[in-house]
């Protein structure tokens, strides 16, 4: 039984970084309705400027993740300035390459300036604790907390604020929301802004458990992909759910079958699902 809690607390730890990443993601694909694929460099940027900012300035772990989290979403903002808003009436297609194109340009930039080598990120909460009898890292829990008070944070800002409120009007119609008067290019901004921050956040929180490296990116991305359709395309609680949902199958299945095969379950997972439910989930616009 024991053992069982311990995947749980791990499943949850890992769910919960995977939200935070598929928030974002959703949050972007709401305003543009265009998978962005450069979201997992984002990401990716987000434990570099931290590690940088705490290796080579000193900085303590927490201002290194609001120092990360200020830096990527200026990142986000740039991207869509300079890319997506030009490419605002063009195909679809080209907004998709176009991602890619960032991701391939910040990962080069990245392995420019660090090498390719992996790097692990320091941080201060790497002490081993027990809670309920079960030993864990101090870092998994602060994961824990974080990703899911960051949760309710951004749920209380999208239903309690004006701001929030124009965003969701966005995400459901920008026809309509432009209409009512609220400013497209605005909004816009600030979701790539939250949507920078969070992948940041999501990065620096999972590093020092994990490894900082130029593609870093590469996976959880493509499993925040799986757990947005798996949730249901642009439905916020969907990315929660399928975000924890992956993370506990990841868990349970890698120690109960293989870890050989960890990966690999996020996308039988999908598979079944939408087998059975292909619209995901949750339907978009469920809040």
């Amino acid at each position: 039984m024991e053992l069982f809690f311990q995947q749980l607390l791990n499943g949850l730890t890992l769910g919960g970084v995977y939200s935070l990443v598929a928030l974002g993601l959703t949050l972007v694909y709401g305003i543009l309705h265009v998978p962005n694929f450069a979201h997992g460099a984002f990401y990716m940027a987000g434990a570099y400027v931290a590690y940088w900012l705490m290796t080579s300035m000193g900085l303590h772990y927490w201002l290194a993740m609001l120092g990360a989290a200020a830096a990527v979403a200026v990142i986000s903002m740039l991207a869509q300035q300079l890319v997506f808003h030009p490419l605002r009436h063009a195909p679809e297609l080209h907004d998709m390459i176009a991602a890619i194109g960032i991701l391939l340009f910040l990962e080069a930039g990245a392995q420019a300036l660090f090498g390719a080598d992996f790097h692990r990120m320091p941080t201060p909460y790497g002490e081993m604790v027990e809670v309920f009898g079960l030993t864990t890292a101090l870092q998994r829990l602060l994961i824990l907390g974080g990703a899911f008070g960051l949760m309710v944070v951004l749920h209380l800002f999208l239903t309690r604020t004006v701001m929030g409120s124009t965003i969701i009007a966005m995400a459901q119609s920008r026809d309509g929301a432009a209409l009512v008067g609220i400013d497209a290019k605005r909004v816009t901004l600030l979701v790539f802004a939250i949507s920078g921050a969070l992948a940041a956040i999501a990065a620096v929180l999972y590093a020092p458990i994990n490894l900082v490296y130029p593609s870093m990116g590469h996976l959880v991305i493509t499993k925040a992909f799986v757990i947005i359709i798996l949730g249901g395309m642009g439905s916020f609680p969907g990315a929660i759910v399928g975000g924890l949902i992956i993370g506990l199958a990841e868990s349970f299945g890698g120690f109960y079958f293989s870890t050989d095969y960890k990966d690999l379950i996020a996308f039988v997972l999908l598979v079944v699902i939408l087998s059975v439910r292909p619209q995901g989930l949750f339907t978009k616009g469920a809040h």
